[in-house]
């Protein structure tokens, strides 16, 4: 292993202090914070789905800023075109008077971008963003251009019974490595909102890393080790997912129409790993895996009509799931 003991506990230090600051800004949302800071430590994206208002674009602007990373922002509209995303060519004069094309580039090519309520633009535009999550490449008019090092796509979306929205293509959602519920604030929380927005007084912010460190944080969490019990435990809880399994839970036969994919099983154990990370360790645990199973799995499961009329969610699922696995056996 390249890393050892000590630069583990430092990366968590530094890690912890990234936290801490985001937190002078941002009132509450612990969980919101830690698993942002868990996708972009696994090299992946994360989807945050809220109503609007509850801070989710001020705190991956936030988490930018800490993280001392190039930034844009793209609000998604009904009429954006995948041009305004990726950019497009256009004739300029040159000083010779003759007329050529120079590639104007679009917003996608910063380090982090946020697709903000990416769910309001037609799935041609939301598919605009595939290319680049996934293969980290734009290809317009033939050329394929590479992303920035490193690139995440931080995405927001507004839930999809509200008017005006779009679902994300499976696809796509599939794509990002975890979907991160931001809850309404709490009576204390809303206090110190107010108090922090309303006042005379700024919090400036220190950048505590930038895209070295995190490159490097992100070598770490690759090498974090995986006993053979963790990833079969892993499994189980992927495999469980699935309604036509075997062994499967009597309710996930009743309420799922399909389950998770291999996508599903390497989001857990990316995230498991960062989260090794985040706590000084370069070894997983059944803690980390039961902790990162929700935003792992739950835009990877769809409830049937049964399940859906009878108000099952897919955290309803993946929790009864955890409670029946257990560690280092089959179902």
């Amino acid at each position: 292993m390249a890393f050892n003991e000590e630069q583990y506990s430092e990366m968590s230090n530094q890690l912890h202090q990234v936290k801490d600051e985001i937190s002078k800004f941002i009132v509450g949302q612990e969980e919101a914070i830690e698993y942002t800071l868990y996708s972009i430590l696994a090299d992946g994206h994360a989807l945050l789905e809220g109503l609007p208002g509850l801070g989710k674009t001020m705190l991956i602007r936030t988490i930018s800023e800490v993280l001392d990373l190039s930034f844009s922002r793209i609000q998604f509209t009904p009429d954006l075109m995948p041009t305004d995303i990726t950019g497009t060519n256009i004739i300029e004069r040159t000083e010779n008077g003759r007329q050529q094309f120079a590639f104007q580039p679009g917003p996608i090519f910063s380090q982090m971008v946020l697709a903000d309520e990416i769910n309001r633009a037609t799935p041609k535009t939301q598919s605009a963003l595939l290319e680049a999550m996934g293969e980290k490449t734009v290809t317009i008019l033939g050329d394929t251009k590479k992303m920035a090092k490193p690139f995440f796509v931080l995405a927001t979306q507004n839930p999809i019974e509200m008017e005006g929205t779009y679902p994300l293509p499976e696809a796509q959602m599939d794509r990002f490595l975890c979907k991160i519920l931001v809850p309404y604030p709490s009576k204390k929380e809303l206090m110190e909102i107010m108090k922090r927005t309303t006042g005379a007084l700024e919090v400036d912010l220190e950048k505590v890393m930038n895209s070295d460190s995190i490159i490097l944080a992100q070598q770490m969490v690759k090498e974090v080790l995986v006993a053979e019990e963790m990833l079969e435990y892993a499994v189980n809880l992927v495999v469980a997912t699935h309604p036509e399994g075997e062994y499967s839970h009597p309710e996930v036969k009743q309420f799922v129409m399909y389950g998770s994919g291999p996508r599903g099983l390497q989001s857990i154990i990316k995230l498991a790993k960062a989260r090794a990370v985040m706590h000084g360790r370069f070894h997983v645990s059944i803690a980390d895996i039961k902790s990162v199973a929700k935003p792992a799995l739950r835009h990877r499961m769809m409830m049937n009509y049964e399940g859906e009329a009878s108000g099952k969610t897919a955290d309803d699922m993946i929790e009864t799931i955890l409670t029946t696995i257990q560690q280092g056996v089959g179902l």
